[in-house]
């Protein structure tokens, strides 16, 4: 019995003590970095970091929602948005003005007669087309008698074309006021509208997800039905590309066998209406627009013979806009995060800059190649580029060894050399989660991108932070991070003894 007993100690304090080795804290991925916070720099979805065109706000309209943005002949900016509904003016010089206001909810679409600086103001709910002269008095200019003005765009010979809801119908205005129904559809709303070089009207549908042609004489032609249920935006490239957005995902419900005949089904209930038990509809008081929580988005490009070509998909981000920056890459506004994205390329996009807005709901190219970039929750007005910011940084997340432990070397993979701008990379440490309390200080600049001893104190809890700055325009970059440790050894710990029959043997 005493030698079982001794054999079980034994074995019970005499464990192995296996020593701790090197291990390497890596990021080189987006999810990765997508993790930490970045300022004045993008990220793209290759794990590759480099400096992001210069982003600045240029003006608050003091509107909770900004929808529309259009540029007057003179360089000035019209700004639409609510609630309740308002015109902005945002001259050259960046003074804003309230050009108009209305007892409706918002300004939901605006165009702008290029030779004489009209604006055109479309509002909603039950709203009108409004015509504002330059200098002169806002006027009803036409009345469709529809729930919602979607989108408005006008022709090069003068004509305007309207995008309602909630009977999915397009209105054609001559320059006179006169209107009339030009295509009438099966949908509850048309919700964006897009012109070719030739002129050629196309319309974007919800609940169906339909992009359509629409012929000089109102016929409608379907190119192609999107996976998602709303389409957002439509755009041309100088090739003819259309580019199209659409959100939210479809639900079909088909019927159960044996089950009733189904009831004529009710009206449809438009972005921001709340129904209440009892069916009663009630207006929420913003916003008119969309804002889902989820239900993903997806963009097309849809070449001139018809093909259409997937782009870029998310289960998270809704995209609200879309445009060109200088360069003609196709940028992408996004909620509820506040992001701009490029999509480079069906397998490439870059995360350019996340704004203090949670949507991106409007982008609109100047001839210089600035995007100015229209938010809500709150509404803002923001310049994008075209010139990149001359300094950028990032910080990782913390990393959480688990153990008190030894830092040993920090390295990393750049394009930093022949002019390509310059990057350094600094550590902190600390022994909480949050390195806002009590960490070490940054530590001085590592600049040997092959390996530098890790200056910052032995601790749990460790961070990194790299600095890009250009030269020449040129932005340095920043593709992978390693970093090395070495926990502290933990003696082992006796903690029970058990006591076994003698008949049981310990091998």
């Amino acid at each position: 019995m005493r030698k079982t007993l001794l054999l079980l100690l034994l074995a019970a304090v005499a464990v192995p003590g296996l020593g701790e080795s090197t291990r390497f804290w890596r990021e080189s991925s987006y999810p990765e970095f997508s993790k930490g916070t970045a300022k004045g720099v993008a990220l793209r979805s290759d794990g590759e970091m480099l400096l992001a065109p210069r982003f600045r706000e240029l003006a608050d309209p003091n509107l909770e929602f900004l929808w529309a943005i259009a540029e007057g002949p003179d360089g000035s900016l019209y700004l639409g948005g609510g609630s309740p509904a308002k015109v902005v003016a945002v001259d050259p010089a960046g003074q804003s003005r309230v050009l108009f206001e209305s007892k409706e909810l918002e300004v939901h679409a605006l165009a702008v007669d290029p030779k004489s600086g009209t604006v055109y103001a479309a509002t909603s709910p039950d709203g009108s087309l409004y015509r504002i002269p330059r200098g002169g008095p806002a006027a009803v200019f036409f009345e469709p008698k529809r729930k919602y003005l979607w989108d408005l765009v006008r022709h090069p010979n003068g004509t305007l074309y309207l995008a309602t809801g909630d009977k999915g119908e397009i209105f054609r205005i001559g320059p006179d006021g006169k209107g009339e129904v030009f295509f009438s559809s099966q949908e509850t709303h048309i919700r964006a509208l897009g012109l070719d070089a030739a002129g050629n009207l196309y319309a974007g549908t919800e609940p169906n997800g339909l992009v359509l042609r629409l012929s000089a004489s109102g016929q409608g032609f379907v190119i192609y039905e999107m996976p998602r249920k709303e389409v957002t935006a439509l755009l041309f490239d100088p090739a003819g590309n259309l580019y199209v957005a659409a959100i939210g995902m479809k639900v079909k419900a088909p019927a159960m066998p044996g089950a009733p005949p189904q009831q004529p089904p009710a009206q449809a209930v438009p972005p921001g209406i709340v129904v209440m038990p009892g069916g009663v509809a009630q207006a929420v008081p913003t916003p008119l627009f969309p804002f889902l929580a989820a239900g993903g988005s997806d963009i097309y490009r849809i070449a001139p013979d018809g093909y259409p070509e997937p782009l870029w998909s998310s289960a998270t981000e809704l995209v609200y806009s879309l445009s060109f920056d200088a360069q003609g890459r196709l940028l992408a506004g996004t909620g509820n995060e506040g992001k701009l994205l490029a999509i480079d390329s069906p397998t490439l996009f870059t995360h350019l800059v996340k704004s203090p807005s949670q949507q991106v709901t409007a982008l609109v190219r100047d001839p210089k190649g600035r995007v100015y970039v229209g938010t809500a929750n709150p509404g803002k007005l923001f310049a994008f580029g075209p010139e990149l910011e001359t300094e950028g940084s990032f910080e990782s997340e913390p990393f959480d060894a688990d153990l008190f432990a030894h830092w040993g070397r920090l390295s990393w993979q750049s394009r930093a050399a022949n002019g390509a701008g310059s990057l350094e990379l600094f550590t902190r440490s600390g022994n909480t989660s949050n390195p806002q309390k009590n960490w070490s200080p940054w530590s001085e600049a590592y600049a040997d991108p092959a390996g530098t001893q890790i200056s910052s104190p032995a601790a749990r809890f460790i961070q990194w932070k790299a600095v890009l700055r250009a030269v020449d325009s040129r932005t340095p970059s920043l593709s992978a991070v390693s970093l090395a440790y070495l926990r502290r050894n933990v003696a082992p710990v006796v903690e029970r003894v058990i006591v076994q029959a003698p008949s049981i043997s310990v091998r």
